[in-house]
């Protein structure tokens, strides 16, 4: 065996045994930050452009966020990420460049297990997702969008403050294409996003 994949057995190893020693409990007036790599999958047929068929591919980037707990169960969370550039193609035509989204997320999240020692800490939200579209291709210009989001996830307690996080996302994007002072198209799509990393609870 490398000692690459030593060093790696033993991080894993060192997480899982911390893991199963440590139980925390997600109480009101918590703060945590969070911090991880995230992939979005838009699918397929994500509106059109001048009469074209326009899909968005999917794309991978850093995703952070901070949030607070006003109560045991309940908490609100602002995320965001770094600009996921998505490359463009239409049907007939292929490639047509890429354009960069940004996505910004305020949600209510619910935690079941909220006031409870338990080293695993699911949650679930809702909320509003603003989207800002940027580095379109050139003559063409992609409107704001507002819409709703959802999501679900999971803390794993390392130790007190330290957790492992996984969650899913989903979002409604919608948002006019425009050239020439003129709306030719539409950017509808409803990207699905599956992230992980660690958040740190103060």
């Amino acid at each position: 065996m490398s000692k690459m994949k030593l060093i790696t057995a033993a991080i894993v190893s060192a997480s899982a045994f911390m893991a199963s020693q440590a139980a925390m409990a997600y109480e009101a007036g918590d703060v945590f930050v969070r911090g991880g790599v995230a992939q979005t999958d838009t699918g397929s047929g994500n509106g059109n452009v001048g009469g074209a068929d326009l899909n968005v591919q999917s794309a991978r980037g850093f995703t952070y966020g901070a949030g607070y707990l006003f109560s045991d169960k309940f908490g609100v969370e602002l995320n965001s990420s770094e600009k996921f550039e998505h490359d463009l193609n239409t049907k007939p035509g292929g490639s047509a460049g890429s354009v960069d989204r940004l996505p910004v997320n305020l949600l209510v999240n619910y935690y079941p297990m909220g006031g409870l020692d338990s080293k695993v800490q699911p949650y679930v939200g809702v909320g509003l997702n603003y989207t800002r579209f940027s580095s379109e291709p050139t003559g063409f210009s992609i409107d704001e969008s507002y819409g709703a989001i959802g999501q679900a996830g999971v803390d794993l307690a390392v130790t007190d403050n330290f957790m492992l996080n996984g969650y899913v996302s989903y979002a409604d994007v919608s948002a006019d294409i425009n050239a020439g002072g003129a709306t030719i198209g539409e950017v509808d799509m409803e990207p699905v996003t599956i992230g992980g990393g660690i958040t740190y609870r103060f």
